[in-house]
């Protein structure tokens, strides 16, 4: 991407994108979106008489951004290319406001590993249609972004504030949560890309075989939110991840529930149909504590990563 000084600039930003325009009439406009770290529950909710997928997403400060260059030359093709889905967002959008891009060039750029669990592919969705905010002067609220994620894709809840009990095939906010729980994320990647509408039937058929689990547990981490409970939040997440362990299983489950209470953890969190598990830290860990739970994680042959809650 070019560089520029700031001389001669004008500077707009807006909580979720901004713009910026250089002495060369270069117009830089960008759109950013977190992502998540997995799911504190997934599991079953029944919607007008059919079983959907519900979630409560953990939000982490790891983002995607989308950017467009006004007036540059150049070839957007290549970074479209990789990234269909944001290129059908871009037309949905467009035909939606009838309305006709500048000339110019996208560029995208993301923290969010693609197939893991982290909503990558949702943020870079969301940072798109942020970005078109920032071109056209708009600011596109959720539920105008969520018929637009219909769509493409059963999505993740990335695009709301806070926490939400949310169904990622029909894009619908079942329940927003009280309160903005922070958890601190010391989790490890299994490595397994996971292709999430290839485990939705093993997924429904475990809700069906558990459901009153999957019942009980929902209702405990809805109480858990409206007390501002961030432990019992972490034992239902905990719950959740046990529960999913016969659709999408994860190698080093057991572990670290058997380690979890010798590290102080407030629960355990994966990402139900990606290759992340972590432990939940409602108080950021120590310097000996991070060291002591790499050792651990490298005993079983993975390298220890931390993520920050999204504020």
């Amino acid at each position: 991407m070019r560089s520029f000084e700031p001389t001669n600039t004008t500077a707009v930003n807006t909580l979720s994108g901004g713009s910026y325009a250089d002495e060369n009439k270069i117009n830089y406009f960008s759109g950013v979106c977190n992502g998540t770290l997995g799911e504190l529950l997934q599991g079953p909710l029944v919607a007008s008489g059919k079983v959907e997928i519900a979630i409560i997403s953990l939000p982490v400060a790891q983002h995607s951004w989308a950017y467009y260059l006004k007036g540059q030359a150049g070839d957007s093709v290549s970074e479209l290319d990789i990234r269909p889905k944001c290129r059908k967002a871009i037309d949905i959008y467009l035909a939606k406001y009838e309305l006709t891009l500048p000339s110019g060039l996208w560029a995208f750029s993301s923290e969010l590993p693609w197939g893991r669990g982290m909503a990558s592919s949702t943020a870079d969705i969301v940072a798109t249609l942020r970005c078109l905010d920032a071109v056209f002067g708009r600011k596109s609220e959720p539920a105008a972004i969520a018929p637009i994620l219909r769509e493409i894709e059963r999505s993740d809840s990335v695009f709301l504030d806070g926490y939400a009990l949310y169904l990622s095939g029909c894009q619908e906010v079942i329940r927003q949560l009280p309160g903005n729980p922070a958890f601190h994320v010391c989790y490890i990647d299994e490595q397994r890309v996971v292709n999430t509408d290839a485990v939705t039937p093993a997924l429904l058929s475990n809700y069906i075989e558990n459901l009153d689990a999957y019942e009980r547990n929902l209702s405990e981490m809805l109480s858990a939110f409206d007390r501002g409970d961030l432990h019992s939040i972490g034992r239902c997440s905990t719950v959740s991840a046990i529960l999913g362990q016969k659709a999408v299983p994860k190698r080093t489950l057991q572990p670290m529930v058997d380690h979890q209470d010798i590290f102080g953890a407030d629960g355990i969190v994966v990402a139900h149909t990606g290759s992340l598990i972590g432990y939940l830290f409602k108080d950021r860990p120590s310097a000996s504590r991070l060291g002591a739970l790499s050792a651990f994680f490298l005993s079983m042959g993975y390298q220890c990563q931390y993520s920050q809650p999204r504020h």
